[in-house]
């Protein structure tokens, strides 16, 4: 049995993170381009100082990982000279990492494609080793966004593979998620006590005409599918037909349902939400673009908490429009009371990312080196006005949450096996004999982070 430990020493978590996505797109020569968060950002040349300035923050914890690409040389192969240093400093500084051990990109020698189906396995010994090295950290993201990389790198055929098909989607979508729970296994087995903060994107689809509803709510059930498999949560029998249509076997399946729930006690449930998270569906085939704000986080932070019952953690948002920056901050911050005040169990609020990012206007598919401005300092290391009313909302937040009760319990209810009518053991839907129609593909621009 798993050791629940008491939750982020009973403080409410006020955190940032540094952008260290590393896909490959296809450049303007039409070539392999690897786009590395800490490259663009200067990281790897200004890591000291981006690191102190966290602390003069006043930032308890901080979402951050290791370049997985370069850090994983080959099988039983590891290059760890940059986060020795790196998680050296955040020890000495007292900043809680919530490592984020694979975000958007895989290293070359493992063919840089979530197709491959020898790589959940290597990843998992790679986190093995990390948490043997790494011994003190504690909190973990080990497969950020797995909905996202899985459609920009399957589906939209933007990134790593760059393939444009439902099965290529579904072959990456479980090959995701069986790496996240591998390597929660493979950390589990180092370090008992290790909480999982899985970070992924919070959306919802509006059907902007009468034709859309339907594909509206096809969307609506396959936004659910990676915390679905991670969590043990039966799938609704229509995506149960969609993903063994597209390659994914009853007995794949299973495993998910039997796997993920013993992890579900050392489990939160990490939720991102930006301005385009929310989205209107323009017709029967599932072409979808951005609605801006309509039900807003609160609202759809609780469907997926009803769905899942565990812990929250708001673990991304932002806004690039720096005018509006400040007023988004509050915002969201105001639906973290919110959320406490009813009672749900928030245990953190993260500004994403510390420094400004670039050429997340286009998701990184294009080296236009545009800086968007969404970060608490700029790339000059100078503080933004966000910045400061972020320092002012801990400095002013924190005393008064340290006096209130904190959420203790990691999970609120035992491992959901939610049944359908129809379906068989674990949960698993049984395939319906009639062939439901539906709209070829689904292949509808899906933006779902850092367009704020």
């Amino acid at each position: 049995m798993s050791i629940k430990p008491k939750v982020f020493n009973d403080r409410f978590a006020f955190c940032s993170g540094f952008e260290n996505s590393y896909p490959v797109i296809t450049d303007h020569r039409g070539k392999d381009l690897r786009r590395d968060g800490f490259d663009l950002s200067g990281h790897y040349r200004h890591w000291r100082h981006d690191l102190k300035l966290v602390s003069e923050m006043g930032l308890d914890y901080l979402r951050y990982g290791p370049p997985y690409y370069l850090c994983h040389a080959g099988p039983d192969k590891y290059n760890w000279s940059f986060p020795d240093k790196t998680f050296k400093l955040l020890r000495q500084l007292k900043i809680e990492p919530i490592a984020d051990l694979l975000h958007f990109g895989l290293p070359d020698w493992l063919g840089a494609s979530f197709q491959n189906p020898d790589w959940p396995a290597m990843f998992a010994e790679y986190a093995a080793a990390f948490a043997k090295r790494y011994h003190w950290v504690r909190l973990y993201t080990p497969v950020n966004e797995i909905l996202v990389a899985a459609e920009f790198s399957g589906l939209n055929g933007w990134w790593n593979e760059r393939l444009k098909s439902d099965q290529a989607f579904v072959t990456a979508l479980k090959h995701l998620c069986r790496a996240l729970i591998l390597a929660e296994q493979a950390i589990l087995a180092v370090r008992p006590d290790a909480i999982f903060v899985q970070s992924e994107s919070s959306t919802y689809f509006h059907p902007a005409i009468p034709e859309a509803q339907d594909s509206a709510s096809f969307l609506n059930q396959r936004r659910f599918i990676p915390l679905d498999l991670c969590f043990g949560h039966a799938v609704d029998a229509s995506i149960y037909e969609y993903l063994c249509d597209n390659g994914m076997s009853p007995q794949e399946y299973r495993w998910f349902m039997e796997q993920a729930p013993p992890l579900r006690p050392n489990c939160i449930m990490g939720s991102d939400y930006y301005i385009s998270n929310e989205k209107k569906v323009t017709d029967r085939h599932g072409t979808a673009e951005g609605s801006g704000e309509v039900l807003g986080y609160y609202e759809i932070t609780k469907q997926y908490h009803e769905r899942y019952k565990l812990p929250i953690f708001h673990t991304e948002t932002n806004r690039k429009d720096e005018k509006d920056a400040v007023r988004w901050l509050y915002k969201e911050w105001f639906n973290i009371l919110k959320l406490r005040a009813d009672d749900l169990p928030i245990l953190g609020f993260t500004w994403y990312s510390f420094f400004d990012q670039t050429d997340w206007d286009v998701q990184l598919r294009e080296d236009n080196h545009r800086i968007n401005p969404m970060g608490l300092y700029d790339l000059n290391r100078k503080i933004r006005p966000v910045g400061e009313a972020y320092r002012h909302l801990i400095a002013k937040w924190r005393p008064a949450l340290l006096a209130q009760p904190q959420y203790r319990k990691l999970s609120t209810a035992k491992p959901i096996s939610r049944r359908i009518p129809g379906h068989g053991a674990n949960g698993s839907p049984k395939r319906s004999p009639i062939k439901r129609e539906r709209a070829p593909g689904f292949h509808g621009r899906q933006v779902s982070r850092n367009e704020g």
